[in-house]
């Protein structure tokens, strides 16, 4: 359990410091609604998490690693969840979780650094976006006066919040906010009227003022009890929780599970893995519903790509490309969307993707968060059209 004193803690010990002015949008609407983030670090094996179990071509590509009988969960459609995931049975069950199959993008790239930057601003095999593929899309459309934050990341990465504008937070670099007030009164003093430092100054400012709202808000609000799992992961949504519970507004939060690199001896690895992301997604999901807050919220996987088809010598993974992801929500569409990769015809030994994943970045922007023009136009697609309630 984290106390309020610890929370605190936490909320004072990081920041991003964007160089641009906060942009304001001139007709926000606010839906009240938000995006939790789960980056499955490393590249999740997808074909080892939903499972073709009645496939025989599955067994014949993974004779040591692929799952049967108690390793495996049922949920039609000759699919299967991993075992280890079974603590979001109750959420599959109840209709509020899916899981759209096949996602993935044109030339593919197995690059670690590179495939999740580009899942992170929305690019392909050819070229990385901009900025992160939500950023623009959210500072367009969001009252910045209305928001604590744009977005807050609870693991300290950044690169899905990569922007020149807005005000997206981590919460990692206590000795930079610890120190941010000196600075700015030391800096001022030495800036001699410097353009760029007066504005570098007046986003600390900006950002110390974020910082001061959302700690305000957590010591003023009662402690709630979350009974959450042991470890980083599900401390990660116990933060998540807190900062909900005591009404800070940002739309998009962001949380890491790492460890998914899984070369050599995949099975045990695996199964703690996501036995780890089931048990958080399954309490962040029982915090949700007991703070009323579970159908305002949409939580989405995602990953820089899955892994090939073939078991390799080490009874392990290699780097791959199209992977199945889950989004999780009580106004979610449960049940499997797309189309699943066809094992024979495999593209070199991967799975070929059967959606592109910018299409599952339109319909949250379009269709959750009610931005129907955004960036991702041109990858509508007509299968996610009623995913969302």
């Amino acid at each position: 359990m984290i106390s309020r004193r610890q929370m605190t803690r936490i909320v004072a010990s990081g920041f991003c410091l964007p160089l641009a002015p906060l942009s304001l949008a001139e007709a926000a609407v606010r839906t009240g609604r938000r995006l939790v983030l789960v980056e499955l670090s490393g590249a999740n094996d997808g074909l080892n998490t939903v499972v073709p179990h009645r496939d025989d071509r599955y067994r014949a590509l993974r004779p040591n690693i692929a799952l049967s009988g108690q390793e495996i969960l049922d949920i039609g459609g000759d699919m299967a969840l991993h075992d280890g995931l079974r603590a979001l049975d109750e959420a599959w069950q109840a209709g509020e979780m899916a899981i759209v199959q096949g996602l993935g993008y044109p030339e593919q790239n197995r690059s670690h650094f590179q495939s999740i930057a580009l899942w992170e601003t929305g690019g392909d095999g050819t070229r990385q976006g901009r900025s992160g593929w939500l950023t623009e899309d959210i500072e367009a459309g969001f009252d910045a006066t209305a928001l604590d934050a744009h977005g807050i990341s609870l693991d300290g990465g950044m690169g899905v919040f990569a922007s020149s504008d807005g005000m997206w937070l981590s919460m990692t670099s206590m000795h930079q906010l610890m120190s941010l007030e000196r600075m700015n009164a030391q800096s001022r003093a030495e800036s001699g009227g410097n353009p760029a430092m007066e504005l570098l100054l007046d986003r600390a400012n900006s950002l110390n003022q974020s910082i001061e709202r959302i700690t305000e808000r957590i010591a003023t609000r009662g402690p709630t009890d979350f009974r959450m799992p042991y470890g980083e992961f599900a401390q990660q949504f116990a933060i998540a929780l807190r900062l909900i519970d005591a009404g800070v507004e940002a739309p998009v939060l962001k949380v890491r599970l790492d460890g998914f690199d899984t070369h050599d001896y995949q099975l045990w690895q695996h199964r703690n893995l996501l036995t780890q992301l089931g048990d958080g997604l399954a309490a962040f999901r029982r915090g949700l519903r007991q703070i009323g807050q579970w159908d305002n919220t949409l939580i989405m996987t995602y990953s820089e790509f899955g892994r090939r088809a073939e078991e390799n010598a080490s009874m392990g993974t290699d780097h791959g490309a199209a992977a199945p992801h889950f989004l999780l929500g009580g106004r979610v569409g449960g049940g499997l969307w797309g189309t699943t990769p066809n094992l024979g015809a495999l593209n070199a030994g991967d799975l070929t993707h059967t959606m592109d994943y910018r299409s599952v970045y339109h319909a949250v922007l379009a269709d959750w968060f009610g931005l129907p023009r955004n960036r991702f136009d041109t990858f509508q697609s007509d299968e996610l059209s009623s995913l969302f309630a």
